[in-house]
């Protein structure tokens, strides 16, 4: 979760798809009622089923099961060929004005550097283009056709309010209507949470499913901000409890990666992870990465842990 549970009682307005939160959380359903009973927060719910949680809804929607992309990529387009985004907070938080190397595409359902052969992507043109000091080249007009905002614009034109019904089975008002509600947030003075759960991240394509919403609150304005974010609704039992256990072999505590062999120091594991700014006084939640494993480590080993010693890293 982006925010926590409590904090979705500030929301304006509260999203709920590849969920059924009023049946399966139902404590932390909660605060939704109290952002509907104090906030006057408006319910949206997609599902393929007329759940609990449709059943308090403000406004529901249908959608066949898988389509969830198709869906979250008409909205998409709705926000940007309505001009319905935050663009203060779009241009300072994201990488909207900056510009992708020439050879980048899409077409006939493939990105560029696809080896039919290998069946597999070159992604060399999957980058940014840079300065001769390593910055991002960026075009703060958002006019060039390869700044990451235009090229997401073309990219989501294919899905029309048309294209949607035809492809969710969801009816285009319907559709609209919640479109215009998302919309209304796209100011700073509303936000809106997206709260999900199993019905998205089980999919064979969850991580687009996810992304995708990523990209809605992104335009928006709805992430680090009261009442937004992006919340996977989960709890100790499962993905949350295994990350945090250290039961995921993968990785250790803190969403950290566990080192590979090929890395004999300290220094080699942080080199390939540490925070790389690419922007003039860039920030990221990363930049602590150092910190946070050697806490980890520290935590581990007790006062054994010391930089002579790699902080017992070998």
């Amino acid at each position: 979760m982006t925010n926590g549970w409590n904090d979705i009682k500030n929301a304006d307005v509260v999203l709920v798809m590849g969920g059924n939160a009023a049946e399966a959380h139902t404590c932390g359903f909660k605060w939704v009622t109290e952002a509907k009973a104090h906030n006057g927060a408006k319910l949206i719910v997609v599902d393929p089923r007329f759940t609990r949680t449709a059943a308090v809804s403000d406004l529901y929607a249908p959608l066949r099961p898988g389509s969830d992309i198709a869906f979250l990529g008409g909205v998409i387009n709705y926000l940007l060929s309505n001009d319905k985004i935050f663009h203060d907070y779009v241009m300072a938080y994201t990488n909207a004005s900056f510009l992708v190397k020439e050879g980048f595409g899409f077409e006939d359902g493939l990105f560029s550097g696809y080896n039919a052969e290998k069946r597999s992507y070159d992604t060399s043109t999957w980058d940014y283009e840079y300065e001769a000091d390593g910055n991002a080249k960026t075009d703060p007009t958002l006019q060039s056709p390869r700044c990451v905002l235009n090229l997401l614009k073309d990219h989501y034109s294919r899905y029309t309010p048309e294209m949607v019904e035809k492809t969710c089975g969801t009816p285009k008002d319907q559709f609209l209507q919640i479109c215009e509600l998302i919309a209304t947030t796209a100011n700073g003075a509303k936000s809106m949470t997206s709260l999900y759960a199993l019905g998205w991240t089980q999919h064979s394509k969850g991580s687009q499913n996810i992304r995708n919403m990523a990209i809605i609150q992104l335009l928006l304005g709805n992430i680090g901000v009261p009442g937004g974010g992006i919340n996977a609704l989960r709890g100790h039992a499962n993905v949350q409890g295994i990350t945090d256990f250290g039961l995921f072999s993968p990785s250790v505590p803190g969403y950290m990666a566990m080192p590979k062999s090929s890395e004999a120091t300290l220094e080699d594991y942080l080199k390939t992870r540490a925070f790389k700014p690419i922007r003039p006084n860039q920030m990221s939640f990363w930049q602590n990465y150092r910190k946070f494993f050697v806490s980890f480590l520290k935590a581990m080993y007790g006062k054994n842990a010391t930089a002579e010693n790699q902080f017992g890293f070998g």
